[in-house]
């Protein structure tokens, strides 16, 4: 049997970062994902899809991920059952993530660095985009 699912979409909301008793991270997300079809009135029809994410990805989505990122998963298909307070039985179905992607680049340094994150990714600029500007002696390459 197979049970994998591979989505892209933004995320509808800020990611909620919870931890069970054992301290595992668990966020939870939903994702806004277009299906390529169109109603009946030529608007392209979006599906909302409830995700889990554990561990240090959970850790990671809820530091980095807000409203509106762009996000790739690559999970399974979870049901889950309960009974509700009343007495009657209801489910659930959600994505247990394996794997979140970030599919665009983070903030700005500046922004990140307010909310009190560290990054080691460089974001070029325009000015480091210019080849030409680069000083390099010999001695500084490898070859």
């Amino acid at each position: 049997m197979l049970n994998r699912i591979v989505l892209t979409g933004r995320l509808t909301r800020d990611p909620e970062l919870r931890r069970t008793l054992s301290d595992t991270a668990v966020a939870s997300f939903s994702l806004a994902v277009t299906d390529g079809f169109k109603d009946n009135e030529g608007n392209p029809t979006t599906s909302f899809i409830d995700v889990t994410v554990f561990d240090k990805q959970a850790d990671n989505v809820a530091k980095f991920c807000r409203k509106g990122s762009l996000v790739g998963v690559d999970g399974r298909i979870h049901q889950r059952r309960f009974e509700r307070k009343d007495g009657s039985k209801g489910s659930l179905i959600e994505v247990i993530a394996n794997q979140v992607t970030f599919l665009e680049p983070r903030e700005k340094e500046a922004d990140a660095a307010e909310q009190g994150y560290v990054s080691d990714i460089q974001i070029p600029t325009e000015e480091s985009k210019n080849l030409d500007s680069i000083d390099v002696t010999d001695d500084d390459l490898p070859f």
